[in-house]
């Protein structure tokens, strides 16, 4: 393995944190033997090029610094190949790397462990999802909550997540439960009514909402968890034990474990960890092992889910 490694950062991540993140993460990569280049690339499309350029040029690995979005981007680049990835994750939601085991907002830290990874070969190959051609690592969102990214990124005030707490608040005021056509595998389509569907190769979205909290990296198989036709009241009562996982157990949702899912409803758009991949119809696919991750800690085990529509 070539002792060059690429950091692929996000500058503006965590309010201007990932600019700030690069120099301690290189410094630690550094101390550790390995050199250190630095991609960041004028868009996400540039960023992009230069980062598949960098695998294809055999950097020993591709290390993000920033949030679930910059890992998301990698993905489409270091997906299929035998280059690792690596994380240091310093953006708002960091639930890849959450579910990775790995720091939150210590740079130094992360740069120690990829160092680590690499030097006593602790690289594991882990499970992606794909749609339509793009990989993604955590969660594809569509519903209630994909409304609230919908309603959040049209905000232009207030920054932050502040305004996506707003903008729940006003997706509340006009809530209704969704018509969808779901099929789960190779099954048939069903028609039910739900406030979100959310299908998960990992656990958590939105900064450690853990929607889909049994899910295992590594496994070959999504977590799909429906919160069915519920009142606002309801939905209300149920959405703080996201948090925990809670959510699980209550009456209104349903879980079931698949290796593909098709998911149709108008006017729904899909996320996948955090990004906007389009409208629904969209098909998702668990890959196993799609990606290699310096991540020494193995994810947690999981409870069996409900078979559910199966």
């Amino acid at each position: 393995m070539t002792s060059e490694i690429t950091l692929f950062v996000n500058p503006t991540a965590g309010r201007g944190r990932g600019a700030h993140a690069a120099q301690p993460a290189a410094s630690a990569l550094r101390a550790a033997g390995f050199s250190v280049r630095t991609v960041l690339g004028e868009n996400a499309g540039d960023a992009l090029r230069r980062a598949r350029e960098a695998v294809e040029d055999g950097t020993g690995a591709l290390v993000t610094v920033g949030g679930d979005g910059m890992v998301n981007l990698a993905l489409q680049a270091v997906a299929g190949t035998r280059t690792p990835l690596g994380v240091v994750a310093v953006g708002t939601g960091n639930d890849f790397a959450r579910a990775l085991g790995l720091p939150i907002r210590d740079p130094v830290r992360a740069g120690e462990l990829a160092a680590h990874a690499l030097k006593g070969a602790h690289i594991r190959d882990i499970d992606l999802g794909r749609t339509d051609g793009r990989w993604f690592a955590t969660v594809l969102a569509s519903g209630f909550d994909s409304r609230v990214n919908d309603r959040g990124n049209r905000m232009r005030w207030p920054s932050g997540r502040f305004k996506y707490d707003l903008a729940m608040l006003a997706e509340l005021a006009s809530f209704k439960p969704i018509p969808y056509k779901i099929a789960l595998d190779d099954g048939e389509t069903r028609e039910i009514e739900a406030t979100l569907v959310a299908v998960g190769n990992a656990s958590s979205y939105g900064g450690g909402m853990r929607i889909c909290a049994g899910a295992d990296l590594t496994d070959g198989l999504f977590d799909v968890t429906v919160v069915g036709d519920c009142s606002r009241t309801t939905l209300i009562k149920v959405f703080p034990k996201v948090y925990r996982g809670t959510h699980l157990g209550h009456r209104v949702v349903t879980t079931h474990r698949v290796a593909s899912i098709t998911l149709a409803a108008d006017g729904i758009t899909g996320y996948a960890d955090g990004e906007r991949l389009g409208p629904l119809p969209l098909t998702a696919e668990c890959v196993r092992g799609a990606v290699r991750v310096l991540a020494p800690v193995p994810a947690p085990g999981r409870k069996a889910a409900d078979p559910g529509l199966r």
